[in-house]
C-alpha cells in the first residue's frame, strides 16, 4: 500500500500532536505532584523593627526563623543621638512588632509612636518592669555609693492596652540579685514611665540611665518582655518563642555566673570608664564605675570633671582607663597619659562595628570580652 507525500505529512503531523499531548499530560501530572508536596504559599514571617543592636540580638534569639528582624540604627553608628528618617518611620508603620529599649534611650520614640496609624502594631518596651537608676550626668559622682530602690512602673505603657507583661520569675531573679545598691554610683529613681514623663526625655535621657542591657540579669527581663510581645503578635508560635527565649536566657545566666566568679576576689572594685553606661553592671556585681562623662558618650567633660577623674585615678592608683568603640578615645587617652595608665576597651554594646560583625561577635561574645578586660583592670 502506497502513501502519497501529502498523506505521509498528515500522519507525521498527527503523531507530533499526540506526542505533544502526551508531553503536556506528563508535565501537568508532574506539576500536580509538586503542588501536593510543596505548600502553595509560604508561611508569613513577622516583620519586626528594632531600635538598636542589643534589641536586635535579644529579639533575633527569641524569634528564630519566625521573624525578619531589622535594626533601625545602622551598624557602627552611635545610637544616643540617632533620629529616624521618613523611610525609617515608614518601615515602622508597616511592621508587625516594634521593639525598643525605652528608659529614655530612644529620645525619638514618643514622637514616632504618636505619628503612627497602624493600630495592629505590637510595641514592646524591653525595659518595662525594671527598676531604673538615676544617671550620672556630669561624670562627677565618684564618691556617691548610696542607692534606694523604687518601682519602675510601666503599667501605662504595656505593649498594647490589653496585654499584660507578667513575668514574675524574671523580676524575682533580678530583685534577688540586685543587692549591691550601696556600691553603685547611681541612684534608683521612682519612675512612673508613662507618656507624660517620657516627653521630658531628650538626648540626656531625662536623667535616667537606660543601659540596662549591660547587666546579664536585667537582660533576662528584656528578653522575657520581647518574648511576650512576639507571642502577642503571633500567638500560634508562643511555645516556640518561649523555647527560644529559655535557650538564650540559659546563656545569659551562664554569663552572669562568670561575672560573679570573676569579681568576687578581685583586688579592687572601681573602674574608670568613658561614659556612665555601666551603672547596672556595677550595681549587679558590687563594683563602682567612675565615669569621665555622663550618660551620653558624646558629652564633653569640663576641665573640673577631668581634674576630678585624674585626682581619683592618682589617689586610687588606677592603671587602666577604659574607652569604647563607637566614639573617640581622645579623652580617655588624655587622662591615661596624665596618670601613667594604659587604655583598654570596655564596650557598652550600643552597636557593633563592621570589624566586630566580620569577626562574628555578638552580645555574649562582647560581654565576655568586657569580662576579661574588667578582670585585668580589677586585679592590677
Amino acid at each position: 500500500m502506497k502513501f502519497s507525500k501529502k498523506s505521509a505529512m498528515g500522519l507525521l503531523f498527527s503523531l507530533t500532536l499526540i506526542a505533544a499531548g502526551c508531553g503536556q499530560t506528563k508535565t501537568a501530572s508532574d506539576s500536580d505532584a509538586a503542588s501536593t508536596s510543596t505548600p502553595a504559599v509560604a508561611e508569613k514571617k513577622l516583620n519586626v523593627q528594632v531600635s538598636f543592636y542589643p534589641m536586635y540580638e535579644f529579639t533575633k534569639n527569641v524569634a528564630g526563623d519566625l521573624a525578619d528582624v531589622h535594626t533601625l540604627v545602622p551598624a557602627g553608628m552611635e545610637p544616643h543621638d540617632w533620629e529616624p528618617t521618613p523611610q525609617d518611620i515608614a518601615s515602622i508603620e508597616t511592621a508587625d512588632v516594634l521593639v525598643y529599649n525605652g528608659a529614655g534611650m530612644e529620645s525619638w520614640i514618643d514622637q514616632v509612636k504618636d505619628s503612627l496609624s497602624n493600630d495592629k502594631l505590637v510595641q514592646v518596651e524591653a525595659s518595662q518592669g525594671i527598676d531604673l537608676l538615676e544617671g550620672v550626668e556630669d561624670g562627677h559622682h565618684h564618691g556617691d555609693s548610696s542607692a534606694d530602690e523604687h518601682d519602675h512602673d510601666h503599667a501605662d505603657e504595656a505593649t498594647t492596652e490589653e496585654h499584660n507583661h507578667d513575668h514574675e520569675h524574671g523580676e524575682e531573679a533580678a530583685a534577688e540579685d540586685l543587692d549591691h545598691a550601696d556600691e553603685a554610683t547611681t541612684e534608683v529613681h521612682d519612675h512612673e514611665h508613662n507618656a507624660d514623663t517620657e516627653e521630658g526625655h531628650s538626648h540626656d535621657h531625662g536623667g535616667l540611665d537606660p543601659h540596662v542591657w549591660l547587666s546579664p540579669v536585667l537582660a533576662v527581663q528584656e528578653v522575657r518582655n520581647i518574648e511576650a510581645g512576639l507571642a502577642q503578635a503571633a500567638p500560634e508560635h508562643a511555645e516556640q518563642f518561649k523555647q527560644n527565649a529559655d535557650a538564650y536566657i540559659a546563656k545569659l545566666e551562664t554569663l552572669d555566673q562568670e561575672f560573679k566568679a570573676a569579681v568576687t576576689d578581685s583586688k579592687r572594685k572601681d573602674f574608670i570608664t568613658q561614659h556612665a553606661a555601666f551603672g547596672y553592671l556595677a550595681q549587679q556585681y558590687g563594683l563602682q564605675q567612675v565615669p569621665i562623662a555622663g550618660l551620653s558618650p558624646e558629652q564633653e567633660p569640663s576641665a573640673a570633671q577631668m581634674a576630678s577623674v585624674i585626682d581619683f585615678a592618682k589617689e586610687h592608683q588606677v592603671k587602666t582607663i577604659f574607652f569604647e568603640t563607637l566614639v573617640s578615645s581622645k579623652v580617655s587617652e588624655t587622662i591615661a597619659s596624665e596618670v601613667g595608665a594604659k587604655t583598654a576597651v570596655l564596650n557598652p554594646i550600643e552597636g557593633l562595628t563592621e570589624e566586630e560583625i566580620a569577626a562574628g561577635l555578638d552580645y555574649i561574645g562582647v560581654m565576655e570580652q568586657n569580662l576579661e578586660a574588667l578582670k585585668l583592670a580589677l586585679n592590677e
